[in-house]
């Protein structure tokens, strides 16, 4: 990936739909490999649409929403499809499939989108799982797990691959603090890796630590996307 090339960017955007109804400001955002976007987004579904919107899921009636130079909207399906496989989600509602177990959940998104041996795969996962705090891949249900032990998991299939963006949906709330220092080393290791990050937030463990190494704050709220000042 060029380092002189966003990765993503978001352009005089007016969404068609939008949470609640209410109206958004979504100044311009422009991203480039290696940035960490820190944003302060206290509404869950908020973060979610926001999220879905930086992956080309949010119709607009104008404007433009790029991934790697490619506008989404201009994208066939299926190519669309498989770009997003360029991006590492934490879902803040889980985003899990009940039927198939979690290592089961970890591996499919990569076994969707890339060409990279189910072996191969595994064994970077495993590599995540122990980085993560976890002592190996997870076999059990969704059920099994403990919602720490499920916030482990989602941070795993989310670094899995090569992806060129990641979004973290609140991964580290209070109760997960121990979370948040192996969550920060991955974050580290893939921006030096040229992958930009967007992470949402409404833990003050996190808005409020005058060390998180974002390059760009923001607060997203019902007034819209706004930059912020360094967290007091």
């Amino acid at each position: 990936m060029s380092a002189s090339k966003p990765v993503i960017e978001l352009t005089d955007l007016r969404p068609l739909t939008e949470p609640d109804e209410l109206p958004i400001v979504l100044p311009a955002l422009q991203l480039m490999p290696g940035d960490l976007a820190l944003v302060e987004a206290r509404d869950p579904r908020r973060a979610a649409w926001f999220a879905d919107l930086c992956c080309g899921l949010v119709p607009l009636a104008e404007g433009s929403v790029r991934f790697l130079g490619h506008d989404w909207t201009r994208l066939p399906h299926n190519y669309a499809a498989a770009l997003r496989g360029r991006i590492g989600r934490v879902f803040a509602a889980g985003g899990w499939i009940d039927f198939l177990d979690v290592t089961a959940n970890i591996l499919l998104p990569q076994l969707h989108h890339s060409r990279v041996p189910i072996e191969r795969l595994r064994e970077r996962a495993i590599e995540l799982a122990g980085a993560f705090g976890l002592p190996g891949l997870p076999l059990g249900h969704v059920s099994d797990l403990s919602a720490l032990d499920l916030a482990r998991a989602a941070c795993v299939r989310a670094f899995l691959g090569e992806p060129a963006l990641l979004i973290l949906e609140s991964p580290v709330q209070a109760q997960f603090e121990e979370l948040k220092l192996g969550l920060l080393s991955a974050v580290a290791a893939v921006r030096d890796d040229w992958t930009a990050v967007i992470w949402l937030t409404r833990s003050d463990l996190v808005w409020s630590d005058r060390s998180f190494p974002a390059t760009h704050r923001f607060r997203l709220s019902d007034r819209g996307l706004m930059p912020a000042r360094h967290a007091a």
